[in-house]
């Protein structure tokens, strides 16, 4: 049976919209495309939890989970992957990338609009069509 991968993303809103990242060039899935931070679960860790260690890891600031919004789940070469979209808010530090540390860090961050996630919706980032879809926009072309 394929393993499953579970993985959260942080909905985070701002006065400029929704906090937004870009990948790196080198990226495996997403090459510079502009999504959501993300993270996966570690053995044993609560969405909750991986909700805050993706908030310093990933931005290196202190969020809050807030509720759940959505999830998806989709196939990979090697796994399944279950992602779902949590809502947060920042209750202390600037956001800031890359941070130092394992895993994909991004190039950029700014703030912006849900429709800006097309492309990487369409490219297969789950967090990108699980947000539009809960936003009652389509993404699929």
């Amino acid at each position: 049976m394929t393993p499953l991968k579970q993985s959260i993303s942080l909905v985070i809103e701002g006065p400029g919209g929704l906090l937004l990242v870009r990948r790196p060039e080198d990226d495996e899935d997403l090459p510079g495309l502009w999504g959501l931070p993300a993270a996966s679960l570690d053995h044993d860790e609560s969405e909750e939890d991986a909700v805050r260690r993706a908030g310093r890891t990933k931005l290196g600031v202190e969020v809050r989970p807030l509720r759940p919004l959505g999830e998806a789940v989709g196939e990979r070469p090697a796994y399944r992957i279950r992602m779902r979209d949590w809502a947060a808010e920042i209750v202390s530090g600037r956001p800031a990338v890359p941070q130092p540390g394992a895993g994909t860090q991004y190039d950029e961050l700014r703030w912006g609009d849900a429709a800006e996630l097309l492309p990487a919706a369409r490219a297969g980032s789950l967090c990108c069509r699980v947000l539009l879809e809960s936003r009652g926009l389509g993404w699929e072309t």
